[in-house]
């Protein structure tokens, strides 16, 4: 059964709202130029609420090192997210983390680059040239099926509503699926019916 990540949690009443209807991950955005940053403090507090089974995964962009080792350590956090423009040497200083390296898909995907992080997991989003991520775009999944994708654990993200991702995990097959901006009433606050009917639609798809 594919698992699934509620991304871009900014306050206490979505996180556990989340953990209620199923999620096995939820995202904090640490980037401040994102209209669902949290301050890591703020994050910690709801983290040490959730359910240990509920894994905290961290989302950064373009992250210094330092940064990512104090909010890592102030959250403790499960996995840590690198949706930036992060290198490999990068990431290889942090391989006894576990490290989830997003990449935005555009027209085509570089597998041969792409497989030579030192990561845990991939996670791909829909390319836009003016946001990081959380543009609630869907991109051409069929891109995903080339030649050369290895047996790491898939993310699968961007657009994804509770009315296309079982057809999103059909053609894919991803391990995980993650939505964010698709689950909103507004910026950085979840509709809780949508995060209900997103979790459902995700675990039945078969």
């Amino acid at each position: 059964m594919v698992k699934v990540k509620i991304c871009g949690i900014t306050n206490l009443e979505d996180a556990l709202a989340s953990a209620l209807f199923g999620a096995d991950a939820i995202g904090f955005v640490f980037y401040q130029g994102s209209c669902r940053y949290i301050n890591p403090l703020k994050a910690a507090k709801i983290a040490r609420i959730l359910p240990a089974k509920v894994k905290k995964i961290g989302v950064f962009f373009n992250p210094t090192a330092a940064y990512l080792k104090k909010v890592s350590s102030i959250c403790k956090l499960d996995f840590l997210q690198l949706h930036g423009d992060e290198t490999i040497e990068f990431c290889r200083a942090f391989k006894r983390k576990k490290l989830i390296k997003s990449f935005r898909v555009n027209k085509t995907l570089d597998y041969g680059e792409i497989n030579k992080y030192p990561v845990k997991a991939l996670l791909f989003d829909s390319f836009n040239e003016n946001l990081p991520g959380g543009t609630g775009k869907k991109f051409d999944w069929k891109i995903l099926l080339s030649a050369g994708r290895k047996n790491k654990p898939i993310f699968l993200s961007g657009g994804l509503t509770p009315k296309n991702v079982a057809k999103a995990i059909k053609i894919v097959k991803p391990d995980w699926v993650d939505a964010s901006s698709c689950l909103e009433s507004g910026p950085g606050k979840k509709n809780h019916r949508k995060i209900k009917e997103f979790i459902k639609a995700a675990k039945t798809a078969g």
